[in-house]
């Protein structure tokens, strides 16, 4: 008797272990397009605490300097919004804005001061102006470090190329 009450035991225990398993099902729902807006004056404010941060080549980092796409660049990221680190790279990027469409956030984008072929700078309209506008940037001239510029300035308004809005629509 105890060796039939084992057996039967042992039957349920190994019959247990061959459970069904239940199919999951699963519902896919679309993913909706989350809108991210960028306050543009928050943008301006959080770039202007580096007002006075020193110049730097190649630099992109507060607490060493900024050049200037560096500057754009670290400003712009910290708002998960991504451009060029090099100003070369804003030569194609986005579609000229006239200079009655400019706003606050908008990049400027220069010449070089030698080769008035190539970008070689960038800057973020602070007040927005047309051709009027004042630029904050990581200036390698008489600043030497971020500092805020005026556009209608004879050494930028001759060298000016582009203003570009780089903020998601």
């Amino acid at each position: 008797m105890k060796l039939t009450l084992y057996i039967a035991f042992a039957s349920i225990i190994l019959c247990s272990s061959f459970t069904l398993k239940k199919e999951k099902k699963t519902v896919s729902t679309p993913i909706e397009k989350i809108q991210i807006t960028i306050d543009r004056d928050s943008l301006i404010s959080y770039s202007k605490q580096y007002l006075g941060t020193p110049y730097l080549y190649a630099g992109n980092n507060p607490k060493r300097g900024f050049d200037c796409s560096g500057f754009v660049n670290y400003v712009f990221q910290h708002f998960e919004v991504t451009v060029p680190r090099s100003s070369s790279g804003y030569k194609n990027l986005g579609t000229a804005k006239k200079s009655e469409d400019f706003k606050v956030g908008d990049v400027l984008v220069f010449y070089g001061y030698r080769n008035k072929t190539i970008v070689g700078h960038v800057g973020i309209i602070c007040e927005a102006n047309g051709m009027h506008s004042k630029f904050i940037h990581a200036s390698s001239g008489k600043a030497g470090s971020v500092t805020i510029s005026d556009l209608d300035s004879d050494h930028y308004s001759k060298r000016f190329y582009k203003c570009v809005d780089v903020l998601p629509k």
